[in-house]
C-alpha cells in the first residue's frame, strides 16, 4: 500500500492545501494529513476543529486520514510506516526552506519528500493571509472551502 503524509498547521485549511491533498490522493493509496500541534502558538481554530474541517472537506477523496501530531514528522512517519512526505511549493523561497527540511528528514529516517508545484491560482495563498484578510472584512470565500469559510466567518464574528 502506497502511503504519504501532507503535514501542516492548516489554521485554516485553504483551497491551496486542498489542491495538494487532492493531487496526492490520486498518487497514493492513503494520504495522511498530519495537523501540527504547536503549543507555543495560539491558533484561530483548535486542533480538533481543524481536524474536523479537514475531514469534512477531504471526505470526497475517500483515502485521506486526518490526525494531529506533535514532535518530529519523521517519527509520525515511522510510527505509521509512511515513506513519503508531500509538500506544496508556492515560490522559490519555499523551496530553500523545504529543501533543508527534506534533506534533514531523509538523513534522520530515510523518508523521502516529494515537492508538488502549487496551482498558479493559489501561488500567493496562505492560512495567515486568509485570516488577516477575513479579519478586516475582506472576501475570502473563493480561497477556502465553503465549510471553512462558514466556520471562519462565525469565529471572527464572535471575536
Amino acid at each position: 500500500m502506497r502511503r504519504a503524509v501532507c503535514p501542516g498547521s492548516f489554521d485554516p485549511i485553504t483551497n491551496g492545501h486542498l489542491d495538494i491533498i487532492a493531487r496526492a490522493s490520486k498518487l497514493y493509496d492513503v494520504v495522511h494529513v498530519a495537523v501540527m500541534i504547536n503549543k507555543s502558538k495560539q491558533g484561530l481554530f483548535t486542533v480538533e476543529e481543524r481536524i474536523d474541517l479537514i475531514r469534512e472537506v477531504t471526505a470526497p477523496f475517500g483515502n485521506v486520514e486526518v490526525e494531529a501530531f506533535h514532535g518530529l514528522l519523521v517519527d509520525f512517519c515511522k510510527e505509521r510506516d509512511i515513506p513519503a512526505i508531500v509538500k506544496g511549493l508556492r515560490a522559490v523561497s519555499d523551496f530553500d526552506y523545504e529543501l533543508q527540511m527534506a534533506q534533514m528528514n531523509n538523513g534522520l529516517s530515510g523518508v523521502e519528500t516529494l515537492f508538488v508545484p502549487t496551482n498558479p491560482t493559489y501561488s500567493f495563498l496562505s492560512s495567515s493571509l486568509v485570516k488577516e484578510v477575513a479579519t478586516w472584512g475582506g472576501d475570502v470565500s473563493h480561497l477556502v472551502p465553503e465549510q471553512v469559510h462558514s466556520a471562519l466567518t462565525d469565529r471572527l464574528s464572535r471575536s
